[in-house]
């Protein structure tokens, strides 16, 4: 809304700034925490007041979480998703596609995620929404948003995978890309979910790699830089750079609410639809194999599920003590706090990882 004010900058010079990228990020980011923290403490109380309980607790975690974390409210997504979309649409230029498609994915995945923590906190169990059904319309949503980026973008370039690390090791995978890219956003959704696990654990890495990415945006959408670092040139994704800084300053203000000892949690409602946002960014900016570099702490997360599962059925045997695998080291006696603190120093440490391919090409 406010990049409108661009077309009176011939009368008034100072409007000009408006169009810079760098300028409304920064607006964006401190718009959403503001936000946020205005409105957060009144929607915690709503949210208690409406849920009675709270988020159920599982009885077959840690025993320390159903004295410390009972009666705790859920759906603190709501928060992230309500200063993060008032911000892009406050900064962000509305005429830039790949802002409404991110934004789209986005929305949609937090409704999915709403509606099964609706089901978990009024049923008081588990058992939201069958995950089956969650995947399946999950990935309805990433491949209409996929279509729409490879019909936005220029091919060959937007239906093509591009290697970190290499200057021209790109492969072109036509409608197959779809699939890919489909394959990432879900991926994403639901590997944020699974970290999701302890106070504060999920939302800082969020931030990070929505830094990392909203940098990264900044230099795709912009075709100086991305000649100077011989990356790929997507005309238009600059813009996501505005949307990744309403996701840090929202998020930043929920951690406010969220450090240990939580007064919310961000349920699916938040770690579904940040998931699946990163996801779609970084397939809009031809970046889904730094994602996984970025990530790698959300990756690692939900690789320990699949392979303590896999080896449950096939062998009758755990890898871990619990799954996922932040579980695994409460049960060998960290501290949370410890678990969290170090889980953000290696996702710091992935996400330098990830910048650094930017130039080691």
């Amino acid at each position: 809304m406010f990049y409108w004010l661009t077309d009176l900058s011939d009368k008034v010079s100072f409007l000009n700034v408006f169009r810079y990228i760098t300028f409304r990020t920064g607006g964006s980011i401190v718009t959403a925490l503001v936000f946020v923290f205005l409105f957060g403490g009144p929607i915690i109380d709503l949210l208690r007041l409406k849920q009675g309980k709270g988020q159920p607790i599982r009885k077959d975690g840690p025993p320390s979480h159903l004295l410390t974390k009972t009666g705790t409210p859920t759906m603190g997504g709501l928060m992230i998703l309500s200063g993060a979309l008032v911000s892009t649409l406050l900064w962000a230029n509305p005429a830039n596609l790949y802002v409404w498609i991110v934004l789209g994915v986005t929305l949609s995945f937090g409704a999915i995620g709403f509606y099964d923590d609706y089901l978990k906190v009024t049923k008081q169990t588990h058992a939201g929404i069958s995950g089956r059904t969650r995947l399946l319309v999950e990935a309805a949503i990433a491949v209409v948003a996929c279509v729409a980026l490879t019909n936005l973008g220029k091919p060959p370039v937007s239906t093509s995978l591009v290697f970190p690390f290499f200057k021209d090791l790109v492969i072109n995978l036509g409608w197959a890309f779809v699939l890919l890219g489909a394959f990432v956003i879900v991926g994403a959704g639901n590997a944020v979910n699974l970290t999701d696990g302890l106070d504060g654990l999920a939302i800082v890495p969020v931030m990070i790699a929505a830094a990392t990415f909203g940098l990264i945006s900044y230099v795709v959408g912009n075709a100086l830089f991305s000649e100077y670092l011989q990356i790929r040139y997507v005309a238009g994704t600059g813009e996501l750079a505005v949307l990744c800084g309403a996701v840090i300053g929202a998020s930043l203000g929920f951690l406010w609410f969220n450090a240990p000892p939580a007064s919310i949690f961000m349920g699916d409602t938040g770690s579904l639809s940040l998931g699946g946002l990163l996801g779609t960014v970084a397939v809009a900016i031809k970046h889904e194999i730094v994602l996984a570099i970025v990530g790698g702490l959300f990756v690692l997360e939900a690789v320990s599920v699949i392979v303590q599962v896999v080896s449950f059925k096939l062998t009758g045997k755990r890898v871990f003590k619990m799954a996922p695998i932040h579980h695994h080291y409460e049960q060998l006696g960290w501290t949370e706090p410890q678990i969290v603190i170090r889980f953000w120093i290696v996702a710091v440490v992935l996400a330098l990882a990830g910048l650094a391919t930017l130039k080691l090409r």
